[in-house]
């Protein structure tokens, strides 16, 4: 395993993730699918790029309760959505007219969302919601910390760690079942998804 630390205190809690969102969803001239993409992020820990090659049909949107993303990057696997992203995603899809085939967060010239927007958006929020000793100690710096904070917080839920691992698309290998949290966020900072 790589050595690479990850400071813990630059994970986002559930109402700094909430309080980022809500300004991304909420602020004029954000592209319409940047809060959808930043949600699904936060919700199923995805990494940027699996989130960019989403497609409609790799989600499961029930009317009611949980729902499901496929991630077909690397090994195909399974990640609960919440109700909260099942409604955040059945809206966005019904907003854009999205169809089956089509990318789940595309951009607004077609072609993945590029990763250009979303950074910026990023960035804008952590300025406007983030204090200056946050920003300053790296909380929000990447992106990708969306990930992170969600595996912390699932983990901290009392998931099991192998589960946790599971729909991070990680070896058993990469997170043995009896590896700490810290490890556990750290290993998935790095972590390359399987490959079949």
């Amino acid at each position: 395993m790589s050595q690479l630390a990850i400071d813990e205190s630059t994970l986002l809690s559930e109402r700094r993730i909430g309080a980022l969102l809500r300004w991304a969803q909420e602020s004029p001239g954000i592209p319409g699918a940047v809060f959808p993409f930043l949600a699904s992020m936060a919700g199923a820990a995805l990494l940027p790029g699996e989130a960019t090659r989403l497609r409609v049909h790799d989600v499961t949107l029930p009317e009611e309760g949980f729902g499901e993303v496929r991630v077909r990057a690397g090994e195909s696997r399974g990640v609960p959505l919440t109700p909260e992203i099942v409604g955040v995603l059945r809206k966005w899809i019904d907003q854009a007219g999205l169809k089956p085939g089509d990318l789940l967060f595309p951009g607004e010239r077609g072609g993945p969302l590029p990763s250009s927007v979303y950074r910026k958006a990023w960035k804008q929020a952590c300025e406007v919601v983030l204090s200056g000793e946050e920003r300053e100690a790296g909380v929000g710096e990447r992106v990708a910390i969306l990930r992170e904070s969600c595996l912390d917080l699932w983990l901290k839920a009392g998931v099991p760690v192998w589960v946790v691992a599971e729909w991070a698309g990680l070896s058993a290998r990469t997170c043995p079942g009896d590896q700490v949290r810290s490890q556990m966020i750290r290993a998935a900072a790095v972590a390359v998804p399987r490959k079949t």
